[in-house]
């Protein structure tokens, strides 16, 4: 069995068939869904879908794209949504030099807020860090003890190396299979397999064949695929062992 750690479904693209995209991802085995929030209304979207399917979690947090409307009203909600039963994390939440669709200074006072958040509830983090790498280890060392998942891997070695120094897990999305990933591919196999998680980031990020189509969760199963590949292993040492990290980490079932 396998579990995708970071999917969207609540999105728009899902709307005309969700159901049949949960069925299609259990009948290649999948039996867990972590259906992440990165706004406040697609947390509560994560939520809604957590209570309607058994196999569904949710993670609430506010991306920190949307980090400038980060306010204390946004961090009253976000808590009160945390605290149902079936919110298995606080995220996504992090920081994005990339794209920089928010203010520097926001994007670290909403992730600090999202870390405190999750420490105050005793919930582990999901991060987003996309060319931030420094800040994001600086201030998640400085806010130490935290759990957390670096979801959809994109440092170098050297951020692979602290954050597995911290304790955290690291995940990957089916970009590895990309014929210009051979970096993230290396990263695989750099990461210790009772640290690694697997997530489609759905419906971002299809693999390598299914570029520019709607990507969904069923397709952890070709991640999972492509992972045994590079580290040389049976697929069913990787489902086994991702789920297990899964189900430990998120507290699943």
């Amino acid at each position: 069995m396998l579990v995708d750690t970071h999917c969207h479904l609540d999105f728009e693209q899902f709307d005309p068939d969700r159901d049949a995209v949960i069925q299609r991802a259990l009948d290649a085995g999948v039996s867990c869904f972590v259906n992440i929030g990165a706004t406040l209304d697609s947390s509560r979207a994560a939520c809604e879908l957590a209570a309607k399917y058994s196999q569904v979690y949710a993670g609430v947090g506010v991306h920190p794209h949307d980090a400038d409307g980060f306010n204390q009203e946004w961090e009253t909600k976000l808590r009160e949504l945390a605290l149902g039963k079936k919110v298995v994390a606080i995220g996504e939440t992090g920081l994005d030099y990339y794209r920089n669709l928010s203010s520097e200074a926001n994007q670290l006072r909403a992730f600090g807020k999202q870390i405190q958040l999750a420490k105050d509830l005793n919930l582990p983090l999901v991060v987003h860090s996309r060319q931030a790498e420094a800040q994001a280890i600086q201030v998640l060392k400085a806010a130490m003890p935290v759990r957390a998942l670096i979801h959809c891997f994109s440092g170098d070695e050297s951020f692979l190396k602290e954050c597995l120094d911290l304790g955290f897990f690291v995940s990957f999305t089916c970009n590895i299979t990309y014929k210009k990933a051979q970096g993230l591919r290396d990263m695989v196999r750099l990461t210790p397999i009772d640290r690694l998680m697997l997530e489609t980031d759905a419906p971002y990020l299809s693999p390598e064949g299914f570029r520019g189509k709607r990507n969904e969760p069923m397709r952890i199963k070709l991640l999972a695929e492509a992972v045994s590949l590079i580290k040389e292993t049976g697929f069913e040492e990787i489902a086994d062992r991702t789920t297990e990290n899964a189900k430990e980490f998120f507290k699943l079932g």
